[in-house]
Parts: structure tokens; sequence; C-alpha cells
């Protein structure tokens, strides 16, 4: 039986084995940074849903509102609380409310005369901004972590948070 000789590769240099180390750590604190900046885009989509949604899904008072007139991009009308205490003349977003002589369920927001729509509909109209965060997270881990399944997942959620509130409000 022929033996085997043991093959020996040449040592490399110090300097090329510095050049990958360096070359790794490179792409390390790419996507370390690629990392950082989706989660940065889905946090800050979370926190400005946050305030809006928290009323729509648990708001303290609510009621209805029956549209009388509309703006530029918002509608005013008369709202009817559980108790009757609420405000009188409110308003409520153009896209929300249905048009004039609509009348809605909806949740006043703390301090203010502004009323959020409730229900399916305004709970998932108040996740909007986190489902766009979500559409633009994908495409940075699409693109800069080279995680395209993923990708595609928080594409495909940030997509059905946005149809699916266009969906229940135009019905």
């Amino acid at each position: 039986m022929p033996s085997r000789v043991a093959r020996t590769q040449p040592k490399r240099s110090r300097m090329r084995r510095l050049g990958e180390t360096a070359f790794g750590m490179l792409l390390l604190a790419r996507a370390a940074l690629m990392a950082l900046i989706a989660l940065v885009l889905v946090v800050a989509g979370g926190w400005t849903s946050w305030e809006t949604a928290a009323t729509a899904m648990a708001g303290d008072e609510r009621g209805t509102v029956t549209v009388r007139k509309c703006g530029d991009d918002e509608c005013t009308g008369t709202f009817r609380g559980e108790e009757s205490s609420g405000p009188e003349k409110v308003t409520v977003s153009e896209f929300v409310s249905g048009g004039e002589g609509q009348t809605v369920d909806v949740a006043v927001q703390p301090g203010t005369d502004h009323v959020i729509r409730t229900g399916p509909a305004g709970i998932l109209y108040a996740w909007v901004p986190l489902g766009g965060a979500l559409l633009l997270a994908s495409l940075v881990i699409a693109g800069g972590l080279r995680m395209k399944r993923t990708a595609v997942l928080t594409g495909a959620c940030g997509a059905l948070i946005m149809g699916g509130a266009w969906a229940l409000l135009a019905f």
C-alpha cells in the first residue's frame, strides 16, 4: 500500500492574515449596522403607532361620532359618549370617517378633542406606521443582511397590516 504523503500548505504571511481579519471585521460591522438600522426602523414604527393604537384598542372614553363636515384632512362631528361627560364637537381623520353623514365608533384621545376610530378597522389603521416600518426594514434586511426569507416575511407582515387597514376601512 502506498503511504500517504502529508501535504503541507505554505504558511500565510502575517500581513495576509491581518488583511483577512480586517476584512472579516468589516463584514461583521456592516451586518451589525444593517441589523441596527432595521431594528431602529421597526422600533420607530411601533413607537409612532403605540399612542394611537392604545387609544383605539382600550380608550377610556368611547362612543360614536356622526360626521357633519369634512375639510382637507379632518372631519368634524358630534360625539355621543357612553358616558355623557365627553366633548360634543370632535375631529376625526377624513380617511377613517367614511364621509359626511356617517356614524362611526370612536374613542377620544386623552386631553384632546380628537377621536380615533375603534374596531378592527381603526386598530389596523392605528398600526399602519408599524406596517410601513416593516416594509422599509424588509428592504434593509434583504439588501444589507442578505436574509431574503426573513425579508419576505417581514415585508409580508407590513403589507398585510397596511392592506388590511385599507380593506377594512373601504367597506
